[in-house]
């Protein structure tokens, strides 16, 4: 497939990349001494300066190869955003550690499938799991816990008021038994004297994917990997300055979106993070105000969270300059009003774990188009293949097939699964599993995920069709449609819809809109309102989590 999306690019931004093999510790030394007084991290008013947060990673690594870890182990972390998690993750790449990053919402069984499966020795978790952690070191290859508090980094009154205002929320470390404070191994080490220098082809880290589809696989990421994807993005938010941008730190950074676009870039280019452990829209737009923040890298929920907050017209967001959106398809309404707020472009794009995760974005002062995901980012090559066949190339202009992405953000594979990796990777190339089509400038549009298509009376459906149609409908904040069985046509179209506060409607209601917007066979058989929707832990609603929920309701009913 020609490159036709370079035509396309903001005139700014350059087709190639040479890309500077600087493994991320070694980005931060450099950011330290470029800009040692900027501020690194704003955590609840708290500030840390980029010299003071090279040192606190320098101690952490004196730390963990004094507790025996060797290049090439593995440390875990179970953490939200908190400046111990950036420390955590830093730390352990400077002492040439992989890092293997957890969501401190999975259960035991999840957590124990995943420390097994990396062969994490350490975890560095939230106090209030290092209990749960403590036990499960049983079943697991871990010795040794590094139990972090909320309360370490708060200013003072906050500090002191944290455990009355908090209950539940505050713990203190069981003594001995391998279970080490945070704050105490930073007081005791210092700074590491010589630092391990990680190749460009070691892996950095793990991230595991949702598991949404069976049991969750660990992704390799390398230093390369994470090194590059902070350079592309860079390249492509063309008009931001080092040392002066503020980025809202809301995507959790053990996820490959918040952890490449808000952690990684800030620390390369000398932003200020403002972290946020727990989003929601009024700690968002809180920041933004009282920060200036000019860059927020989010998930539409948290865009849609932001406009329809009732208070909204209380905080001035202006302060902000670009926006990034991934993770899900972007209503358009939302496009429109959040830009209206801010004067800011968001830039829609895509990725997977497995890529970074960024690989496509739409142009930042250039063309964009609403709904679709954008260019391919430089270095990085984009092409179509027959769903059932890789070798059959697609090159007609709107036709769909399956997106493969090439390009020094692809992952180094699976760990522990060489037919899953091969089978992912061919060539260099990386099969997404997502479904997309490009127009005659180049812009791709996913239109599905391979395995989410609806088959209806030998129709071949595409659930996003019919959720972009109930998103514009006013009285909807979100909708996602599925496919359930069907003893006449093989599988109906339900849709699962939450309307906005205050509002009503029937099935019945919105089965006519529908009928007014799709053609028959995309027009849902059943509407079913909910509350909510099943979110991944970035906001990104599980079409494949809806499914099996709607599965097992259907046995109940007719078991």
């Amino acid at each position: 497939m020609d490159k036709i999306w370079l035509k396309s690019y903001a005139p700014e931004v350059p087709a190639h990349l040479d890309i500077e093999k600087i493994s991320p510790p070694e980005a931060l030394t450099r950011t330290a001494k470029r800009y040692p007084d900027k501020t690194a991290l704003i955590f609840q008013g708290t500030k840390i300066t980029f010299q003071k947060l090279d040192d606190m990673v320098s101690r952490f690594a004196s730390a963990m190869i004094d507790m025996g870890i060797k290049p090439g182990d593995t440390v875990a972390t179970l953490l939200p955003n908190i400046v111990q998690m950036v420390v955590a993750i830093y730390g352990a790449m400077r002492a040439g550690a992989v890092v293997a990053l957890n969501n401190p919402l999975y259960t035991d069984r999840e957590l124990e499938h995943q420390f097994n499966d990396s062969g994490s020795k350490l975890l560095v978790c939230l106090d209030v799991l290092t209990p749960r952690m403590s036990a499960l070191r049983q079943t697991t290859q871990i010795a040794k816990i590094v139990s972090c508090h909320i309360r370490d980094f708060l200013p003072f009154p906050l500090k002191q008021l944290f455990p009355y205002v908090r209950k539940g929320m505050h713990l203190n470390t069981p003594k001995g038994n391998d279970i080490f404070e945070f704050t105490d191994l930073l007081k005791k080490y210092s700074p590491t004297k010589n630092p391990h220098r990680s190749k460009w082809e070691d892996t950095a880290l793990l991230l595991y994917t949702g598991g949404t589809t069976g049991v969750s696989k660990g992704v390799q990421l390398t230093h390369g990997n994470l090194s590059s994807n902070v350079q592309q993005c860079r390249a492509w938010f063309h008009s931001f300055d080092d040392g002066v941008e503020t980025v809202v730190g809301c995507l959790p950074f053990f996820h490959s979106f918040g952890l490449t676009t808000a952690m990684n870039m800030a620390i390369y280019y000398g932003y200020a993070d403002i972290l946020i452990p727990k989003p929601e829209p009024k700690v968002i737009l809180e920041a933004i105000q009282k920060y200036k923040a000019t860059y927020i890298p989010a998930v539409p929920t948290l865009y849609n969270g932001m406009i329809n907050f009732p208070e909204l017209k209380k905080y001035d967001i202006s302060s902000i300059r670009g926006c990034f959106s991934g993770g899900a398809p972007l209503p358009m309404e939302t496009i429109r009003k959040f830009e209206n707020l801010t004067g800011a472009q968001i830039c829609e794009g895509f990725g997977l774990t497995e890529t970074t995760p960024v690989a496509t974005i739409n142009p930042l002062g250039g063309k964009r188009k609403p709904g679709t995901i954008g260019l391919p980012i430089p270095n990085t090559e984009a092409k179509l293949v027959d769903v059932d066949d890789y070798n059959k190339e697609i090159t007609a202009i709107n036709q769909p097939g399956e997106l493969c992405i090439k390009g020094p953000q692809v992952m180094k594979g699976y760990i522990n699964r060489p037919e899953e990796t091969e089978a992912a990777l061919r060539d260099g190339w990386l099969l997404t599993g997502d479904i997309a089509v490009m127009d005659e400038e180049g812009y791709f549009s996913i239109v599905d995920r391979k395995k989410d298509m609806i088959i209806s009376g030998g129709f071949n459906i595409y659930p996003r069709d019919v959720d972009e149609v109930l998103f514009a409908h006013p009285k909807i904040v979100e909708a996602c449609a599925i496919g359930v069985p069907d003893a006449y046509s093989g599988e109906r179209i339900k849709a699962y819809v939450v309307l906005k506060p205050g509002e009503t409607a029937t099935p019945i209601e919105l089965i006519d809109y529908c009928k007014e917007n799709l053609v028959k066979y995309k027009v849902p058989k059943y509407i079913e309102f909910v509350s909510e929707l099943p979110k991944s832990a970035v906001g990104k609603i599980l079409r494949k989590e809806l499914k099996r929920i709607d599965r097992e309701k259907s046995q109940k009913s007719n078991g």
